[in-house]
């Protein structure tokens, strides 16, 4: 009989997505065939899987501590936000419009027969399911037709665990608040507490988790320490996105675009102690790069006149002439183009935008999505980097600009290019593109001017993560009351 547990979290960064890829290992290692399902997700970092459909990231990382092969319906509903109050909205995995946040909420109630139809079909092919939540279940405003927090609980009959971030201070004031201002049928969902990233001593902490579940009359399941991990975060607003890692000689400078999608990209560069990367908001912290990347965008118009109105442009182009290696991917292609065409208003009001002009390539924003993984090999060789062609390449794509012109063309995809190349100038639809090792070994050996770079499996490399949160997890949790409130006797 099928089994279900629900993270809730007092905030949008308590630490939900992390606890969820730990009980997915965890149950997985004790011999369940389990599946993470998150309804709604609301992200800039999306993956396609092998049929070519969109999801997010989250669920994409839980999978993979599951053992599995990611698939759509983790995670049915993705909201990509494209504007201060619209997102683009994907419905199992297909692009279907943008939407103001007001018309949302209105469409919202339509997926909810879906959501049950997905979860049904679940609940037939796995033992064990664990589903995520969205921001916090107390967001009272958002409640009526929620299809996310408790109203998914509802759907799934699903008991439900409330994680609170003890690291950013009132953690007490979050959980109590949080559990009070749930009217008494949505409280009645949430079976434990767990305490996310703590330092110190646990027995000064000790009486105030009494006095908490006194309070509540909810008890606690443990206290998760703070501890450094290399596990993707869910969007770019978290605290990992824009911060450095690594402090070796070779330094990588990613620009931090507004609307910058897909900084999980770059997470294969954490498997060599001799790269620094950080995310870079000031032209002048561009000073003595070795690699400047512009990466993805959800918005690449906006993105393109950020980069010429806060000063990048001009010190890109002085870069450029010095021979930095310069990479751009999927937006940040489309950025070092000729133009930008946007004619059906898909990204902006705005039709056309003169691009940087590195690569001799103009961008039309179609109607229709790409969304496709790739593996193939290189048509022609790029020379700045001694890689001759037929090297192989994989990673995804997730684009609705076209790019063509007289630059040169190493990578195409059917009847797509999708890697181009002017001198120290490369540019790629791929996302992933690191993943594999074969790409970045080649460029880690350029900047060190040797042929001494390990090739590197980043899906070990994550193998080892997702096996030492499960021990964290295993230690700090009490897992025999989390197997009982699930109904599962150990």
């Amino acid at each position: 009989m099928h089994k279900n547990i629900m993270i809730l979290g007092t905030a949008s960064s308590a630490g939900k997505s992390l606890i969820t890829t730990a009980l997915c290992r965890i149950f997985y290692e004790d011999g369940f065939k389990v599946t993470p399902f998150k309804s709604q997700n609301m992200s800039l970092n999306s993956f396609v899987t092998k049929d070519g459909l969109e999801m997010g990231r989250a669920q994409v990382v839980q999978a993979e501590a599951c053992g599995m092969e990611p698939e759509v319906f983790m995670n049915p509903i993705l909201l990509k936000p494209n504007s201060d109050n619209g997102s683009q909205v994907i419905v199992m995995g297909k692009a279907l419009q943008n939407m103001k946040a007001s018309d949302y909420f209105e469409y919202r109630k339509v997926l909810r027969d879906k959501i049950e139809e997905i979860y049904e079909n679940i609940k037939e092919n796995f033992d064990i399911s664990v589903i995520e939540g969205a921001g916090s279940p107390a967001e009272i405003n958002l409640n009526k037709d929620d299809i996310v927090n408790i109203g998914m609980a509802k759907i799934a009959k699903a008991p439900c665990i409330l994680v609170a971030d003890i690291d950013k201070g009132g953690v007490f004031a979050s959980i109590y608040g949080t559990v009070m201002l749930l009217s008494k049928e949505d409280r009645s969902f949430i079976k434990g507490i767990i305490i996310n990233k703590f330092r110190g001593d646990i027995k000064i902490l000790e009486p105030g988790l009494k006095m908490i579940e006194d309070l509540v009359n909810i008890p606690v399941l443990g206290v998760m320490p703070y501890f450094q991990h290399n596990i993707e975060e869910e969007d770019s607003a978290s605290e990992k996105s824009s911060s450095s890692f690594g402090n070796g000689a070779i330094k990588i400078s990613v620009i931090k675009l507004p609307h910058m999608s897909n900084f999980n990209d770059f997470d294969p560069f954490k498997m060599y102690p001799e790269c620094q990367l950080k995310f870079v908001t000031k032209v002048e912290d561009l000073e003595n790069s070795h690699l400047i990347i512009i990466p993805g965008s959800k918005n690449s118009i906006s993105d393109l006149n950020y980069l010429k109105n806060n000063g990048f442009f001009e010190k890109l182009e002085e870069e450029k002439n010095k021979n930095t290696l310069i990479l751009g991917i999927c937006g940040g292609l489309q950025i070092l183009g000729d133009e930008i065409t946007d004619p059906y208003e898909i990204e902006s009001s705005k039709s056309k935008e003169k691009g940087l002009g590195f690569l001799n390539i103009s961008t039309i924003l179609e109607k229709e999505k790409t969304t496709t993984q790739f593996c193939g090999k290189s048509i022609e060789s790029i020379e700045v980097l001694g890689m001759k062609d037929n090297f192989e390449f994989s990673g995804y794509e997730i684009h609705q600009g076209v790019s063509k012109g007289k630059a040169k063309v190493f990578l195409k995809n059917k009847n797509q290019d999708i890697g181009f190349i002017n001198e120290n100038v490369i540019g790629t639809y791929l996302h992933g593109v690191f993943d594999e090792g074969n790409f970045l070994k080649v460029i880690l050996d350029y900047l060190k001017k040797e042929n001494q770079s390990e090739k590197k499996s980043f899906k070990e490399f994550k193998e080892k993560e997702y096996n030492k949160l499960s021990n964290i997890a295993r230690k700090s949790l009490d897992m025999n009351k989390i197997y009982k409130i699930m109904g599962i006797k150990k």
